[in-house]
């Protein structure tokens, strides 16, 4: 049996794609067929078809056929909430380290009067 943080490692690799993680987003509003991913992922349709059967291999997506079209879905809610997450915590991050690189950018501008800004003209 492998342990869980394994497991989970193993997971958070099979999402550490760019691609993958677009397709996760763009499914995360609905199943959608192959071309319509296409259009919006921007390229090759085999390299498309290889990182989505990554992801179905994974059991994070699934792949019915209606006719000739194949439409791609979400394997559960749980993955559009961890894409929600991931978004929510990078907006986080963002903010407070444009917060620090405002606060960086104050400290460097002398305040009117200050000696150091006198003996700079």
């Amino acid at each position: 049996m492998v342990p869980l943080y394994q497991a989970k490692a193993e997971f958070f690799r099979t999402l550490g794609h760019p691609v993958r993680i677009r397709v996760l987003e763009m499914l995360g509003d609905g199943p959608k067929p192959v071309r319509d991913l296409l259009v919006d992922v921007d390229i090759e349709a085999s390299s498309l078809s290889q990182q989505l059967a990554v992801l179905r291999r994974a059991g994070i997506v699934t792949a019915t056929r209606d006719g000739n079209t194949v439409l791609y879905a979400l394997a559960g809610p749980d993955v559009a909430d961890l894409m929600r997450a991931a978004r929510s915590f990078l907006t986080g991050l963002l903010a407070s380290q444009a917060e620090l690189l405002d606060a960086l950018r104050d400290e460097d501008e002398p305040a009117a009067g200050d000696p150091v800004a006198g003996a700079a003209a």
